[in-house]
């Protein structure tokens, strides 16, 4: 009976694995808002995306600012901005999604969607992660919050940037300059 169990159980791993896999954009790939409702993707064709794991409590924090900014800047043109909640790195977004959504809102009135707290590495990875790192030219673990993936109109990634590189460094608005006139 366990053997069977345990069967049916990687059987399942698998067929959930393979969503991620065999998406050949992330316009395939559903997502849970913040506040619980499931999200496709696909609502963003012809949209640049700026996916990020962010967090609250983290040393990149401020770059909620510049993440906003460019929200606020480029949205008229294009530029839709990701907010992915993780707490995988220093336990540095520990909070609920109501929290969550009160700091990003008092501390940097942000507007642009955020997302249900996620993993970006490991066994419990979110399948946009997986399909992020699987698609960008480094294909490595997410090393810590704030990296960020710019996506081009057709859901493809176009460049991965580490969180040392601020969302308003010179290469990466250059990228989305450069996406948002195709």
């Amino acid at each position: 009976m366990k053997f069977v169990q345990g069967l049916v159980l990687g059987i399942c791993a698998m067929v959930i694995g393979s969503v991620a896999n065999a998406a050949e954009t992330v316009h395939e790939i559903k997502v849970q808002s913040l506040e619980g409702k499931e999200v496709d993707l696909s609502e963003y064709k012809g949209k640049v995306l700026l996916i990020v794991n962010v967090a609250s409590q983290c040393g990149a924090t401020p770059q909620y600012e510049q993440l906003q900014a460019l929200h606020e800047k480029y949205k008229e043109q294009g530029l839709v901005v990701l907010g992915f909640p993780c707490n995988q790195f220093g336990a540095q977004e520990p909070g609920s999604s109501d929290d969550i959504r009160k700091f990003c809102t008092e501390e940097y009135k942000v507007t642009f969607p955020m997302f249900s707290k996620i993993d970006v590495n490991g066994d419990k990875q979110s399948p946009l992660f997986d399909y992020l790192k699987k698609n960008a030219e480094d294909h490595s673990n997410i090393g810590w919050n704030f990296e960020k993936f710019v996506v081009g109109k057709d859901g493809k990634v176009v460049k991965r940037f580490k969180t040392r590189v601020k969302p308003d460094a010179d290469e990466v608005v250059s990228v989305l300059e450069g996406e948002l006139k195709k």
